[in-house]
C-alpha cells in the first residue's frame, strides 16, 4: 500500500471487501495482471461461485494512517448516514459521508457487522451474471484485436491537425493577429488534451514509463497541467463514478451540485474535506443552471489549481510508488517550462490589456471540452446501490454517450463514446465506435440500458438537472423565511396573546393558522 498512489492508495480503499475482479481486468494491461498472484496472501472459497460483499471501510468514513507509535491505526475521518428512505437520489441502499461530531466517542475501528451492506434493489446472482457476460465480452474485444493501436491511421491525422493549429497560432502571433492566436492556441490544448487523456490510461504505447513521458511532455510542458494530477482524479472516478462522496469529477461546491445530497454538506473521501454547503454556495447553487456555461468558460483555471496542489503535495509523498521520484521531477520541470514560454507569448502581447485578452480568450476556447466532460455524467443517476452492483451495471448507469456523426467525432476527440470507454478505460480511443457495437449488443443481451443523447440535447439534460438542485435551495430558502418568521410571530404572539401566527403544516408544503 505504501508504494502505491498517494491519496493512500483510494483505488484500493474502495475495493476492501468487494470483488474487484473486473474492474483489475479493466484497467491494468496483461503484464501487470500477471504480477498479481505475488501478492496472494490466500484463496477464498465462494458459495456458489459469488462473493457476498461488504462495505468498504473508507465508505463507513474508516481510515487507518499512522499513530503515535508510527504504526497504522484505525481513524475515522467521517460519520456515514445510511439512508433511511428509498428514493432516486437515496435509495436505500445509500451510504453518504458528513463531518463526524467530535464531541461523541467512537469505537476503535470498524467491525465486521458494522460493515455488512444495507438491503439493496438488486440481485447479487443477476449482478454476478452481468459480471460474467462483460468479462465475455471483454475477451471478444481482446480478440477483435481492438486494443491494438492504430498509430498512422488513428494518431496520423491527429498529429497533422495539432501541427497545423500550433502552426496557425504561431504565424497569427508573429503577425501580431493576436485573438485568432489566441483562438487557435485554445484549439491545440482543447484537441491535445484526448491525446493525453489516452496515455494516462496507458492506451498508447501501453507500456507505463513511455506513456507517461509522453504525456508529461503533452499535459505539463505544453499544457501546464499535471498529468500525475489527473490520473490519480480520473482513476477513482473510473471506479466510483458518480458517487456524492467519492467521485470528485461531481464534486464542484460552491459552483456545482448535481444532486440534492450535496445541500447536506456532505464530506469527500477524495479532497478530504467537507464540501460546505454555506452562503456562498447557497448563491452560487441556486443560479448555477444560468451560470453553467461562465464557469465552465474558465474551468481550466481550476485545473491549474489541481494540478499545482497536487504537486506540492506530492513533494512530501511516497516516493516507493513506480515513477515516484523522476516522474515527479519532470512534472515540475513541465510546469516551469510552460509557464517560461506561455509567460513569453503573453510580454509579447505588448500591453497588460492585450495579454490578459490573450489569456482569457485562449482558456474560454477550451470550455466546450469541459462541457462535453460533464454531459456524459452530470445529468445521470447518482444513488449509491450498495457494493452488490457490479462493474458493467454501475458504468452503464452512470454513464452516457453523445451522438454524433463520425465525420465530426474529433471535435469530441472520440470520447464521445464514454460508456464504452467507461467499460474498457484502456481501449485505444480510436477504436472506441467499433467496440460501441460489441457492448450495444451486450447492453441488450443482459437487459442493460445503453444511454445515449444529442450534444444539445444532453446540454438540456444537464441544465434541467442543475435547475432542479437550484429550485431545491430556493425552497429550502422560502422554508428557512417561513420558520423564522414563524418564530418572531409566536414570540410576539407569547408577549401580546391571542394573536395567530403561521406556521408550516405537518408535511411542511404548505400555512395554516393556528392560535397561540
Amino acid at each position: 500500500m505504501a508504494a502505491g498512489p498517494s491519496r493512500r492508495d483510494l483505488a484500493i480503499l474502495h475495493f476492501i471487501g468487494r470483488d474487484a475482479t473486473d474492474e483489475i481486468e479493466a484497467n491494468h494491461s496483461e503484464d501487470t495482471l500477471k504480477l498479481i498472484p505475488r501478492y496472494s496472501i490466500g484463496r477464498v472459497e465462494l458459495t456458489d461461485g459469488v462473493w457476498e460483499p461488504f462495505i468498504p471501510p473508507i465508505a463507513t468514513g474508516w481510515v487507518r494512517r499512522p499513530g503515535a507509535s508510527g504504526k497504522l491505526e484505525w481513524y475515522r475521518e467521517a460519520a456515514e448516514v445510511v439512508s433511511s428512505k428509498d428514493t432516486e437520489f437515496e435509495p436505500s441502499s445509500s451510504i453518504l459521508l458528513v463531518s463526524k461530531d467530535e464531541r461523541l466517542s467512537e469505537a476503535s475501528g470498524p467491525t465486521l457487522e458494522s460493515l455488512k451492506h444495507p438491503p439493496s434493489s438488486l440481485s447479487l446472482k443477476t449482478q454476478a451474471e452481468h459480471s460474467k457476460a462483460w468479462r465475455e465480452l471483454h475477451q471478444r474485444v481482446i480478440d477483435a484485436g481492438l486494443y491494438k493501436t492504430r498509430y498512422i491511421t488513428g494518431y496520423g491525422p491527429e498529429v497533422a491537425r495539432y501541427t497545423l493549429l500550433a502552426s496557425l497560432s504561431a504565424y497569427a502571433y508573429a503577425h501580431n493577429w493576436l485573438i485568432p492566436s489566441a483562438v487557435f492556441l485554445g484549439l491545440f490544448w482543447h484537441q491535445l488534451v484526448f491525446t493525453a487523456h489516452d496515455l494516462g490510461h496507458m492506451g498508447v504505447t501501453h507500456n507505463w514509463a513511455a506513456d507517461r513521458i509522453i504525456a508529461t511532455v503533452i499535459a505539463d510542458f505544453i499544457g501546464g497541467l499535471s498529468i500525475g494530477w489527473w490520473v490519480q482524479n480520473h482513476n477513482v472516478h473510473h471506479l466510483v463514478t458518480n458517487h456524492p462522496s467519492h467521485d470528485p469529477d461531481i464534486e464542484h461546491l460552491p459552483f456545482f451540485a448535481i444532486s440534492p445530497v450535496f445541500l447536506e454538506s456532505l464530506w469527500s473521501s477524495y479532497y478530504k474535506r467537507t464540501m460546505k454547503f454555506d452562503a456562498f454556495a447557497k448563491f452560487f447553487i441556486s443560479l448555477q443552471h444560468k451560470l453553467f456555461y461562465v464557469v465552465m468558460a474558465f474551468a481550466r483555471f481550476n485545473l491549474y489549481a489541481n494540478s499545482y496542489t497536487y504537486l506540492y503535495k506530492k513533494a512530501f509523498d511516497t516516493r516507493r510508488a513506480r515513477g515516484g521520484s523522476w516522474a515527479w521531477r519532470l512534472e515540475v520541470a513541465g510546469i516551469v517550462f510552460f509557464w517560461a514560454w506561455f509567460t513569453r507569448v503573453l510580454v509579447g502581447c505588448g500591453s497588460w490589456q492585450k495579454a490578459l485578452v490573450y489569456l482569457l480568450v485562449s482558456h474560454v476556447v477550451t470550455s466546450p471540452l469541459h462541457v462535453q466532460i460533464v454531459l456524459s455524467h452530470f445529468s445521470m443517476p447518482t444513488g449509491d446501490l450498495g457494493p452488490i452492483e457490479s462493474f458493467p451495471h454501475r458504468q452503464m448507469r452512470t454513464t452516457s454517450d453523445v451522438i454524433c456523426p463520425e465525420s465530426l467525432a474529433f471535435i469530441h476527440g472520440g470520447l464521445h463514446l464514454q460508456v464504452t470507454h467507461h467499460l474498457f478505460p484502456r481501449l485505444p480511443r480510436h477504436n472506441l465506435r467499433q467496440a460501441s457495437q460489441l457492448v450495444k449488443e451486450f447492453a441488450k443481451e443482459q437487459g442493460l440500458t445503453y444511454n445515449e443523447f444529442g450534444f444539445i440535447d444532453g446540454n438540456h439534460e444537464v441544465i434541467g438537472t442543475l435547475s432542479l438542485v437550484a429550485e431545491q435551495v430556493k425552497i429550502m430558502g422560502k422554508v428557512a423565511s417561513v420558520e423564522a418568521r414563524e418564530a418572531v410571530e409566536k414570540r410576539n404572539g407569547a408577549a401580546v396573546g391571542g394573536d395567530s401566527c403561521k406556521r408550516l403544516n405537518g408535511n411542511g408544503n404548505g400555512i395554516h393558522k393556528k392560535q397561540v
